[in-house]
């Protein structure tokens, strides 16, 4: 091949502002606008995902929304990471806008992920996958001591307009580990208060029962029809108006307790810390297979043994009756069983 006629070929293509794909008659198609496909994106998202990049993606538009999608660099999307990690709000469990630079990179990847599945361009092509994601700082969650589980509790029930929803909030993820939007999620018909389970829908579409106490299913149940729930898809956790409960709940209570318990605000304690607290407890008293179950865990990495070791609902029912020094009617009688970690505080109803 001459490299005359190649660069010669080349400057008549860039003068004419064809590529040598055009030649072939590729079928790719004509790619759009940053602020063009945006909208594209997100309808093929899932309602979590647009809630967790729609800030990000926003970003992207009022910065890049010209640009076409295969004309964008990684040096852009870099600049757009500094300034998001820069103009970070500062919160309780801020990393001085750390998450907010990362949280950006998995954004414009997950934007891109589509483009490079509707054939706009490969993943070569993509400057997303270009920029190196800030490297994730060890985490500061641990789990709760017992008389701090009980210090949260008793300042969740002593003020507040709605002491009521905290307790059930906070008694719900303490016997369950599960996620805020598990919690969020759960319906009349989610609820099994004959057999003291609830059907928790989570991260990438997974369902499971999960054991619950039959005090806290009988409270849940009463809960929700006090505020209106009739249809078997009405929310579960409502205010007293009668409208769901949504995560702006969680953030003023976890203010509210922050203020009472100077400690809490300090060392940016939420929800999931009630997760780190449960799971510890389950995996110390009754193993890793037991609290991978527990936690509702379906994926397949690590070890190859995590395909063989797996416990099932009557397990998990029993982890929670040694958990709260409750009995539960799917639990297995042990002996030698550990000391509860959960207080016996019957949570109120309306």
């Amino acid at each position: 091949m001459d490299p005359d006629r190649v660069a010669t070929a080349r400057a008549l293509l860039e003068h004419l502002g064809l590529t040598a794909a055009d030649l072939t008659g590729s079928n790719r198609p004509a790619v759009p606008t940053v602020a063009e496909y945006l909208p594209v994106v997100v309808a093929a998202a899932s309602p979590g995902t647009r809630r967790t990049y729609g800030s990000s993606w926003r970003r992207m538009v009022a910065a890049l929304g010209d640009w076409r999608i295969d004309a964008v660099r990684a040096s852009d999307l870099e600049a757009l990471m500094r300034q998001a990690a820069a103009g970070a709000r500062p919160r309780r469990n801020s990393r001085n806008g750390r998450h907010a630079g990362e949280h950006l990179i998995a954004a414009a990847r997950a934007f891109y992920n589509r483009a490079i599945a509707d054939g706009y361009l490969t993943i070569a092509d993509s400057p997303a996958h270009r920029v190196r994601k800030p490297r994730r700082l060890p985490n500061t969650r641990r789990a709760l001591t017992p008389d701090e589980l009980s210090d949260i509790n008793a300042a969740a029930r002593s003020g507040g307009n709605d002491i009521v929803l905290d307790a059930l909030i906070l008694r719900l993820h303490t016997e369950t580990a599960c996620r805020r939007g598990g919690a969020l999620a759960l319906r009349l018909t989610d609820l099994d208060t004959d057999h003291a389970l609830i059907r928790l829908s989570e991260k990438g579409g997974t369902q499971r029962w999960q054991p619950i106490t039959p005090m806290l299913a009988s409270r849940l149940d009463d809960h929700a029809r006090a505020r209106g729930a009739v249809a078997p898809t009405d929310a579960l956790l409502r205010y007293r108006n009668g409208q769901p409960a949504t995560y702006r709940r969680y953030d003023l209570m976890w203010k509210r307790i922050g203020r009472q318990l100077p400690w809490v605000a300090a060392q940016g304690i939420t929800t999931h810390w009630l997760r780190h607290t449960t799971l510890t407890w389950v995996e110390r008293h009754f193993g890793y297979a037991v609290a991978r179950a527990y936690a509702g865990h379906t994926d397949r990495r690590g070890p190859a043994t995590t395909t063989y070791i797996k416990a099932d609902l009557q397990t998990v029912a029993t982890a929670l009756a040694a958990l709260t020094g409750q009995p539960h009617p799917l639990a297995v009688e042990q002996r030698g069983r550990p000391r509860p970690s959960v207080q016996p505080v019957e949570p109120p109803i309306r």
